[in-house]
């Protein structure tokens, strides 16, 4: 019998990392502490490291800026750490953007809406047509074109500083992936999202999959915001390689079967047996 901490375990420290980060970036700006100062975009750790994301520097690359030392090597430390523990755990375990989205899709399985919502046909590749087309604008129009018009920074900075007019993108995101297309915003449209999943392609850190154990009551793929990368459950066992994943646990929490579990990326493939 799997107890409540067992279920919850993961969600519990994602929203404990999530909250804390937003915390620590209040208390910077409101008390001047110096444990964590500025934004997602460009932070200063202990107000001696640097930590810069990278697509943000690479917008700024486009946009034909100079980029200081610091952002350089800020964007290079933020690259290797999600190199390490993967992409796109940026997504579920940082950005504040996650906690409206889990939230619409909890309402979305609660009341149901996957059983009366028209499927819309909408492609995962979208974002990485965003990111690029983010990048082109930035070379043409010599501005860092997602972080003008960012989700993440305009929630990131609602709480910071005070929302104002910030609380209809937010409103905007929560009615969309809620209403019209599951998993809307993070799955299909973000850039960042899109980013991270190239650099998770590369990753360490992974959800195992043992087959053996399975017995394909289906719960993770209800609950996994990517989905598809679940595609080996109740086939075979292996690793999620797909850098979509967000290694966010919530398939691990799920599982009554204990057939999915965090792994370290084998770096050389075993031959199967009789090869």
């Amino acid at each position: 019998m799997r107890t409540l901490w067992n279920k919850y375990r993961y969600l519990i420290f994602r929203r404990t990392t999530q909250i804390g980060l937003l915390f620590l970036y209040f208390g910077a700006n409101m008390w001047g502490w110096e444990i964590l100062m500025g934004n997602l975009s460009s932070s200063l750790l202990f107000g001696m490291i640097p930590l810069s994301d990278p697509y943000a520097a690479l917008q700024m690359l486009a946009a034909g800026a100079l980029l200081a030392t610091d952002i350089i090597v800020g964007a290079l430390i933020i690259t290797v750490f999600y190199l390490v523990i993967g992409g796109r755990a940026f997504c579920s375990w940082v950005c504040p953007v996650n906690l409206v989205t889990d939230a619409a899709a909890l309402l979305r399985r609660k009341i149901g809406v996957d059983e009366f919502a028209k499927r819309q046909p909408a492609s995962r590749n979208m974002r990485y047509w965003v990111l690029g087309l983010s990048l082109i604008i930035s070379f043409l129009m010599g501005i860092t074109a997602f972080e003008f018009i960012s989700p993440i920074s305009i929630l990131h900075r609602g709480i910071i500083f005070g929302f104002g007019f910030g609380w209809a993108a937010v409103l905007i995101i929560f009615l969309f992936d809620l209403l019209v297309l599951k998993n809307g915003w993070c799955g299909h449209i973000c850039p960042l999202g899109g980013f991270y999943s190239l650099v998770g392609k590369f990753s360490l850190i992974r959800v195992k999959h043992t087959q053996e154990n399975c017995t394909e009551c289906m719960k993770c793929k209800v609950v996994c915001p990517e989905g598809q990368v679940l595609y080996m459950i109740g086939k075979e066992s292996i690793p999620v390689l797909s850098g979509e994943c967000t290694n966010c646990a919530r398939c691990i929490e799920v599982c009554d079967d204990d057939a999915l579990g965090f792994s370290i990326r084998e770096l050389v493939k075993n031959k199967k047996v009789g090869d």
